[in-house]
This record gives C-alpha cells, structure tokens and sequence, in this order.
C-alpha cells in the first residue's frame, strides 16, 4: 500500500489571458411560481455590493430541450454589467434543465406554460425589489425570438423594452415559412383544429393589437436566414408600425440565423441591442 501525500493546493500551468475581471459579481438562484404552482428556477447576475432596483435584462429560451445554464456572457459582462445593469437567465418549461419531461411539459397544446413560466419569472424579479417593471427588458433569438415577442403582447405592462432576434412569429403560417414544416413536433400543427387553436392563443402577430401600449421593440433578422425566415420579423414589424406602436427594425444581409457572418458583424449586433436596452431602461 502507499501513504497518501499532502502535495498542497495544485499549481498553475498555463490559462488564457483575463479578458474580464468577473470579481465584483455575483450569480444567485431563485425561484418563482409559475401559473399551474410550477416552481421555475433563474439565475441573477449583477454586482456584489448592488443594491435597490437595476436596468435588468431577462434572457430565455425554453424549446427544443436546450438548457439555459450559467454561462460566460462576455458582451452582457462589458456592455451591461460593467455599466451597473444586471441580467437574469431563465430555467422555463421546454428546455432541457431538469430532462425530457421539462421539455415535453410545454410541447404543442402546452405551449403557453413556458410564456407563463417567463412571465412568472419577470414578476418574481420586481417583487423581490431588483428590478421594476419600467426598468425590465428581455431578449431573446429564434424561439426565444417567439418567447420574448409572445410575452410582450401577453403582459406588456411587465415590461419597459423588447429585443427580438430572428424570431417566430406568425405561428398560424410558421410550417409554410422556411424551415417551419420541421418543427410541428414541437410547436403542433395548425391544420389540427386543437393545435390551431392553442396556438391562436399566443402566437404574437394573430394577437398584436392597436390601442394597447406595449413595451418598446426592436427586432433583428438577417436576409439570409434559411432556418427562420426574416418574413417572420418583417411582418409583425410592418403591423406594429401601422398600428402605431414603438418599433425599430434591422435586418443584416448575411450571417443566416445568427445575422451576423463574423466577428465584427457580431459585435455591431450585441452594440445595438445593449445600447437599445440601456436607452429604454435608463442605463447611464
């Protein structure tokens, strides 16, 4: 046999170069309760000595079983925690967090639950006093895209501005947009009476309104997206804009579905969201 050998802490070898000091923050877990009694999980990322209410931005996705876990945002971490805001990422129904049965909670008919959960979420963070709803922004890309412009007209009185990128949003047409017809399995299928009618419930061009104050919008979308059509994006900002509400609309000619083809593009992109947000929330 051999003795084991206190060797002490490990050295050091070699690690790539600091690019931001993530020191003066901090992530924390929370819960809120969800429409059905769900308890749906978030994590909260702003500075350690923060205190009171903060420009905050609430980030989901919740389809296709992909999992939204801590992550290193570096854009979030220059262009909005360094400058005092605060971001919020979003565990709902139809991610993959907690295994198949989170994801298929809020498949096709059960769609709605994952609208519920982030709307549940956005209440909890400015009952817990670190945002206010002026201050409350969400972003969200692809069916993210879907998730954050189906809340903004669901509850626009919980939010002060919306960005949405490369979105679905006309959820009647969606199988006969670009790659649509692929994902009936996740969102049902409007031929199917039921599942039409679920989705009419929600899907946020057939549910846009004139005469309701919804919360400042800019979507994003790329002419040459071939997996989600910029005609999604097109569309409902056409129709917010005849009817009056606050819109701005950018589209990219490259990159596909991340609308932006390298590095530079990229950067222009996250720029022009985080300085939209800062602008509508009250970032200095």
């Amino acid at each position: 046999m051999f003795a084991a050998k206190d060797l002490g802490p490990p050295a050091q070898i070699k690690s790539s170069p600091a690019r931001f000091d993530a020191t003066p923050y901090t992530t924390v877990q929370y819960e809120a309760t969800s429409r059905d009694g769900t308890k749906i999980p978030y994590f909260v990322v702003r500075a350690r000595n923060a205190s009171g209410p903060a420009p905050m931005i609430l980030y989901g996705y919740g389809g296709f079983e992909i999992s939204q876990t801590p992550f290193y945002w570096s854009s979030a971490g220059r262009l909005w925690l360094g400058k005092g805001g605060a971001y919020a990422v979003a565990n709902i129904r139809g991610g993959g967090e907690f295994g198949p049965a989170w994801h298929e909670a809020a498949l096709k008919t059960n769609r709605q639950k994952a609208y519920d959960d982030f709307i549940a979420i956005a209440e909890d963070l400015v009952k817990r006093g670190l945002t206010t709803s002026k201050q409350l922004g969400i972003m969200g890309g692809s069916n993210g895209g879907l998730l954050v412009g189906a809340v903004a007209v669901e509850r626009p009185d919980l939010l002060g501005a919306v960005v949405c990128q490369v979105p679905l949003l006309d959820m009647i047409r969606f199988p006969k947009l670009g790659a649509g017809a692929s994902w009936v399995g996740e969102y049902g299928d409007p031929e199917n009476a039921t599942e039409r009618a679920a989705i009419l419930k929600y899907s946020p061009y057939q549910n846009v309104k004139a005469g309701v104050k919804y919360p400042p919008i800019f979507f994003v979308t790329a002419t040459s997206d071939d997996r989600v059509t910029p005609v999604h994006a097109r569309k409902m900002a056409a129709k917010m804009e005849a009817q009056g509400h606050d819109v701005l609309f950018y589209e990219n000619t490259e990159g596909g579905h991340a609308a932006a083809a390298n590095h530079a593009q990229q950067a222009e992109m996250n720029a022009l969201g985080y300085v939209y947000l800062a602008q509508k929330l009250g970032l200095k």
